[in-house]
């Protein structure tokens, strides 16, 4: 009995829970690498509290929403404005200014930004190219594709929209240059944003985007395994113009693509396509036997043959010479049937339309089948050809090594309707993400305007409930003032009124010649008239609002505290006191001094205090 494979068991359930995500929403990850692909999903899955990949499944079918949580953590989407900065510098510095060089001014530069997520990368490559040609120029010749198989990231990147944490990185001047306040966040200047366009594209199944001058895709292709990685570069370089540029990641390299592209800067993962050797396929002839090669009836045969084939045949010996040429060689390159045994390296179809001393050199040393595909050849009367060239060593059964038979096969117009095929696709692929973009730009503008609508009838509403309300506290401000104005005439009133009692009362204490102290309900001075101040030689200001027990002056105050107390608590004047006094020169006399209540109880008490006369 074989004991439970768990391993097993859990690669069938993570390779069904996969199968069922592609056929509910269209997420295909064959082609991702799946140590990291179930790491991704096991986080979720503890995240939510499950264990089994089977359970996630049917959560997943009875909670749509998880769907975009767990997109959201297998496609880690970590990037940011020039991150890695001394790759974008060498970019910047090194490959843009080349190939704005040599792009044609009446057409447009194209980038496309593979996996660009939020797309802070796509907008780093509008930066980059907007400091060289100037914004104007910019908007006018450069076209940015961005894509990624993420729709909530291309909703944030179609937004354009950054917090001020994600552009910490900038220099000020950056940042003030192309970005707008948008609130608490900062938009991408709308001017260069137009020319970003954001789609949803599977770069391992969606026909690439043509006519590349730049393609970017940083630390994306590490996600996806050897299979996917190779039909990914595939793509990429059918999508790359001649001489274009693939930008990767630091984590990235194409060590084993070197037929196709060449390395323009290891440490900064730069490579540039270039005309690329395919992979060896079988040759168009077989080895020939050692007992037939010398025999003139075979030759003939073998010649008559190869003068009816439509694709131009060279033989060429071991030796380098020219041994076969057949007819259709003639009308394609001029080479006639009498340049048999002259030197190969004499023909001018030795080095046009592709350097075949390298390639013959190449199948002798191999001892195999070496193909290019799609040579282009512009005739000097201005037409271009393509041919498929094959080169063949001739080997016999006991392996030696006669020549080679070079072939060159005319697919002129497969390659021209393939690549118009092709063309019209990646047309019609980038009109549709164009479209989609637009599409997605006129709902947000859309719902901005809506949104707007809704906000300027509110806020006239509320001006006008506003409105109002002022009015009517304007109206109730009047009544007030008025109601003031009363009441200050009324209090103006009062206070003559009051002005003249005080300047009466003045007047009164001032004409009685003995010493008059009011104290509040306190027993603090508040009025000390002309007489106390003769008598007792200090003035109004010194004494007022002071305790009356605490002045050191000619009168014993301390003896009098009880009756001025027991008078201010009833309020019923007090029989008059006498006691020895100093007046103010220090002379002695004998003072009466009598207590009577300024009002009720409490309310304070008026002392009287005048010389007793003998």
């Amino acid at each position: 009995m074989t004991g439970y494979d768990g391993g097993v068991e859990d690669e069938r359930e993570l390779e069904s829970l996969l199968t069922f995500i592609n056929d509910s929403r269209g997420f295909d990850f064959t082609g991702y690498k799946r140590t990291s692909l179930g790491r991704r999903i096991r986080k979720r899955m503890q995240t939510v509290n499950f264990e089994k990949y089977a359970d996630y499944r049917d959560f997943l079918e009875s909670n749509a929403d998880e769907f975009q949580e767990l997109f959201n953590t297998i496609l880690i989407n970590v990037t940011g404005f020039f991150r890695d900065p001394a790759a974008w510098e060498y970019l910047r510095t090194a490959v843009v200014p080349g190939l704005i060089a040599k792009a044609d001014p009446d057409k447009d530069i194209r980038i496309w930004s593979a996996g660009c997520s939020s797309g802070e990368e796509a907008y780093t490559l509008a930066i980059i190219f907007a400091e060289h040609l100037g914004i104007e120029a910019c908007t006018k010749r450069v076209k940015i594709y961005g894509t990624d198989v993420d729709e909530e990231a291309l909703r944030e990147a179609r937004a354009g929209v950054y917090s001020l944490k994600a552009l910490e990185k900038l220099p000020d001047e950056v940042k003030a240059k192309y970005f707008e306040p948008n609130g608490a966040l900062f938009a991408f200047r709308r001017d260069l944003r137009r020319r970003v366009i954001f789609g949803r594209h599977d770069i391992t199944r969606d026909a690439p985007i043509s006519r590349v001058d730049l393609l970017v895709c940083r630390n994306t292709l590490m996600y996806f395994n050897v299979e996917a990685q190779t039909k990914i570069i595939e793509r990429f370089h059918f999508a790359l113009n001649e001489g274009g540029h693939l930008f990767l990641g630091k984590a990235e390299m194409l060590l084993a693509d070197g037929s196709r592209f060449e390395v323009t800067d290891m440490r900064n993962r730069v490579f540039q396509i270039q005309a690329g050797v395919g992979a060896a396929k079988p040759g168009r002839f077989d080895p020939l036997p050692a007992s037939e090669v010398g025999r003139i009836n075979r030759r003939q045969v073998v010649e008559l043959a190869l003068a009816s084939s439509p694709d131009s045949v060279l033989v060429i010996d071991r030796d380098g010479t020219v041994a076969l040429i057949n007819g259709a060689t003639t009308p394609q390159f001029g080479l006639s049937p009498d340049k048999v045994g002259t030197p190969f390296g004499e023909l001018e179809i030795f080095s046009r339309p592709i350097e075949l001393g390298s390639l013959v050199d190449r199948a002798h040393s191999e001892r195999r089948s070496v193909r290019v595909n799609a040579v282009r050849w512009d005739k000097g009367d201005g037409e271009t050809r393509y041919f498929d060239v094959i080169v063949k060593p001739l080997l016999t059964t006991d392996g030696e090594d006669l020549g080679v038979a070079i072939t060159l096969i005319d697919t002129t117009e497969a390659t021209r309707l393939q690549q118009e095929v092709k063309r019209v696709q990646e047309d019609l692929a980038t009109a549709y993400a164009e479209l989609q973009s637009t599409n997605a730009e006129l709902e947000t503008v859309n719902e901005e305007l809506q949104s707007s609508i809704e906000e300027l009838e509110t806020t006239n509403e509320e001006l006008q409930s506003t409105n109002e309300e002022l009015e009517t506290t304007n109206e109730e401000l009047q009544s007030g003032n008025e109601e003031l104005e009363t009441m200050n005439e009324e209090l103006r009133i009062r206070t003559a009124e009051l002005d003249e009692a005080r300047t009466f009362l003045e007047g009164v204490l001032s004409s009685v010649a003995a010493g008059v102290v009011v104290l509040d309900s306190d027993l603090l001075v508040r009025s000390w008239n002309r007489g106390a101040e003769d008598l007792w030689g200090m003035r109004a200001d010194e004494v007022y609002r002071t305790d009356f027990f605490t002045l050191d002056f000619g009168l014993p105050t301390d003896g009098l505290r009880d009756m001025v107390e027991i008078c201010n608590e009833t309020g019923h004047r007090a029989l008059p006191v006498e006691t020895d006094a100093v007046d103010r020169k220090g002379r002695p006399f004998a003072a009466s001094v009598s207590c009577s209540p300024l009002g009720g109880p409490g309310s304070g008490v008026v002392l009287l205090m005048e010389k007793r006369r003998e």
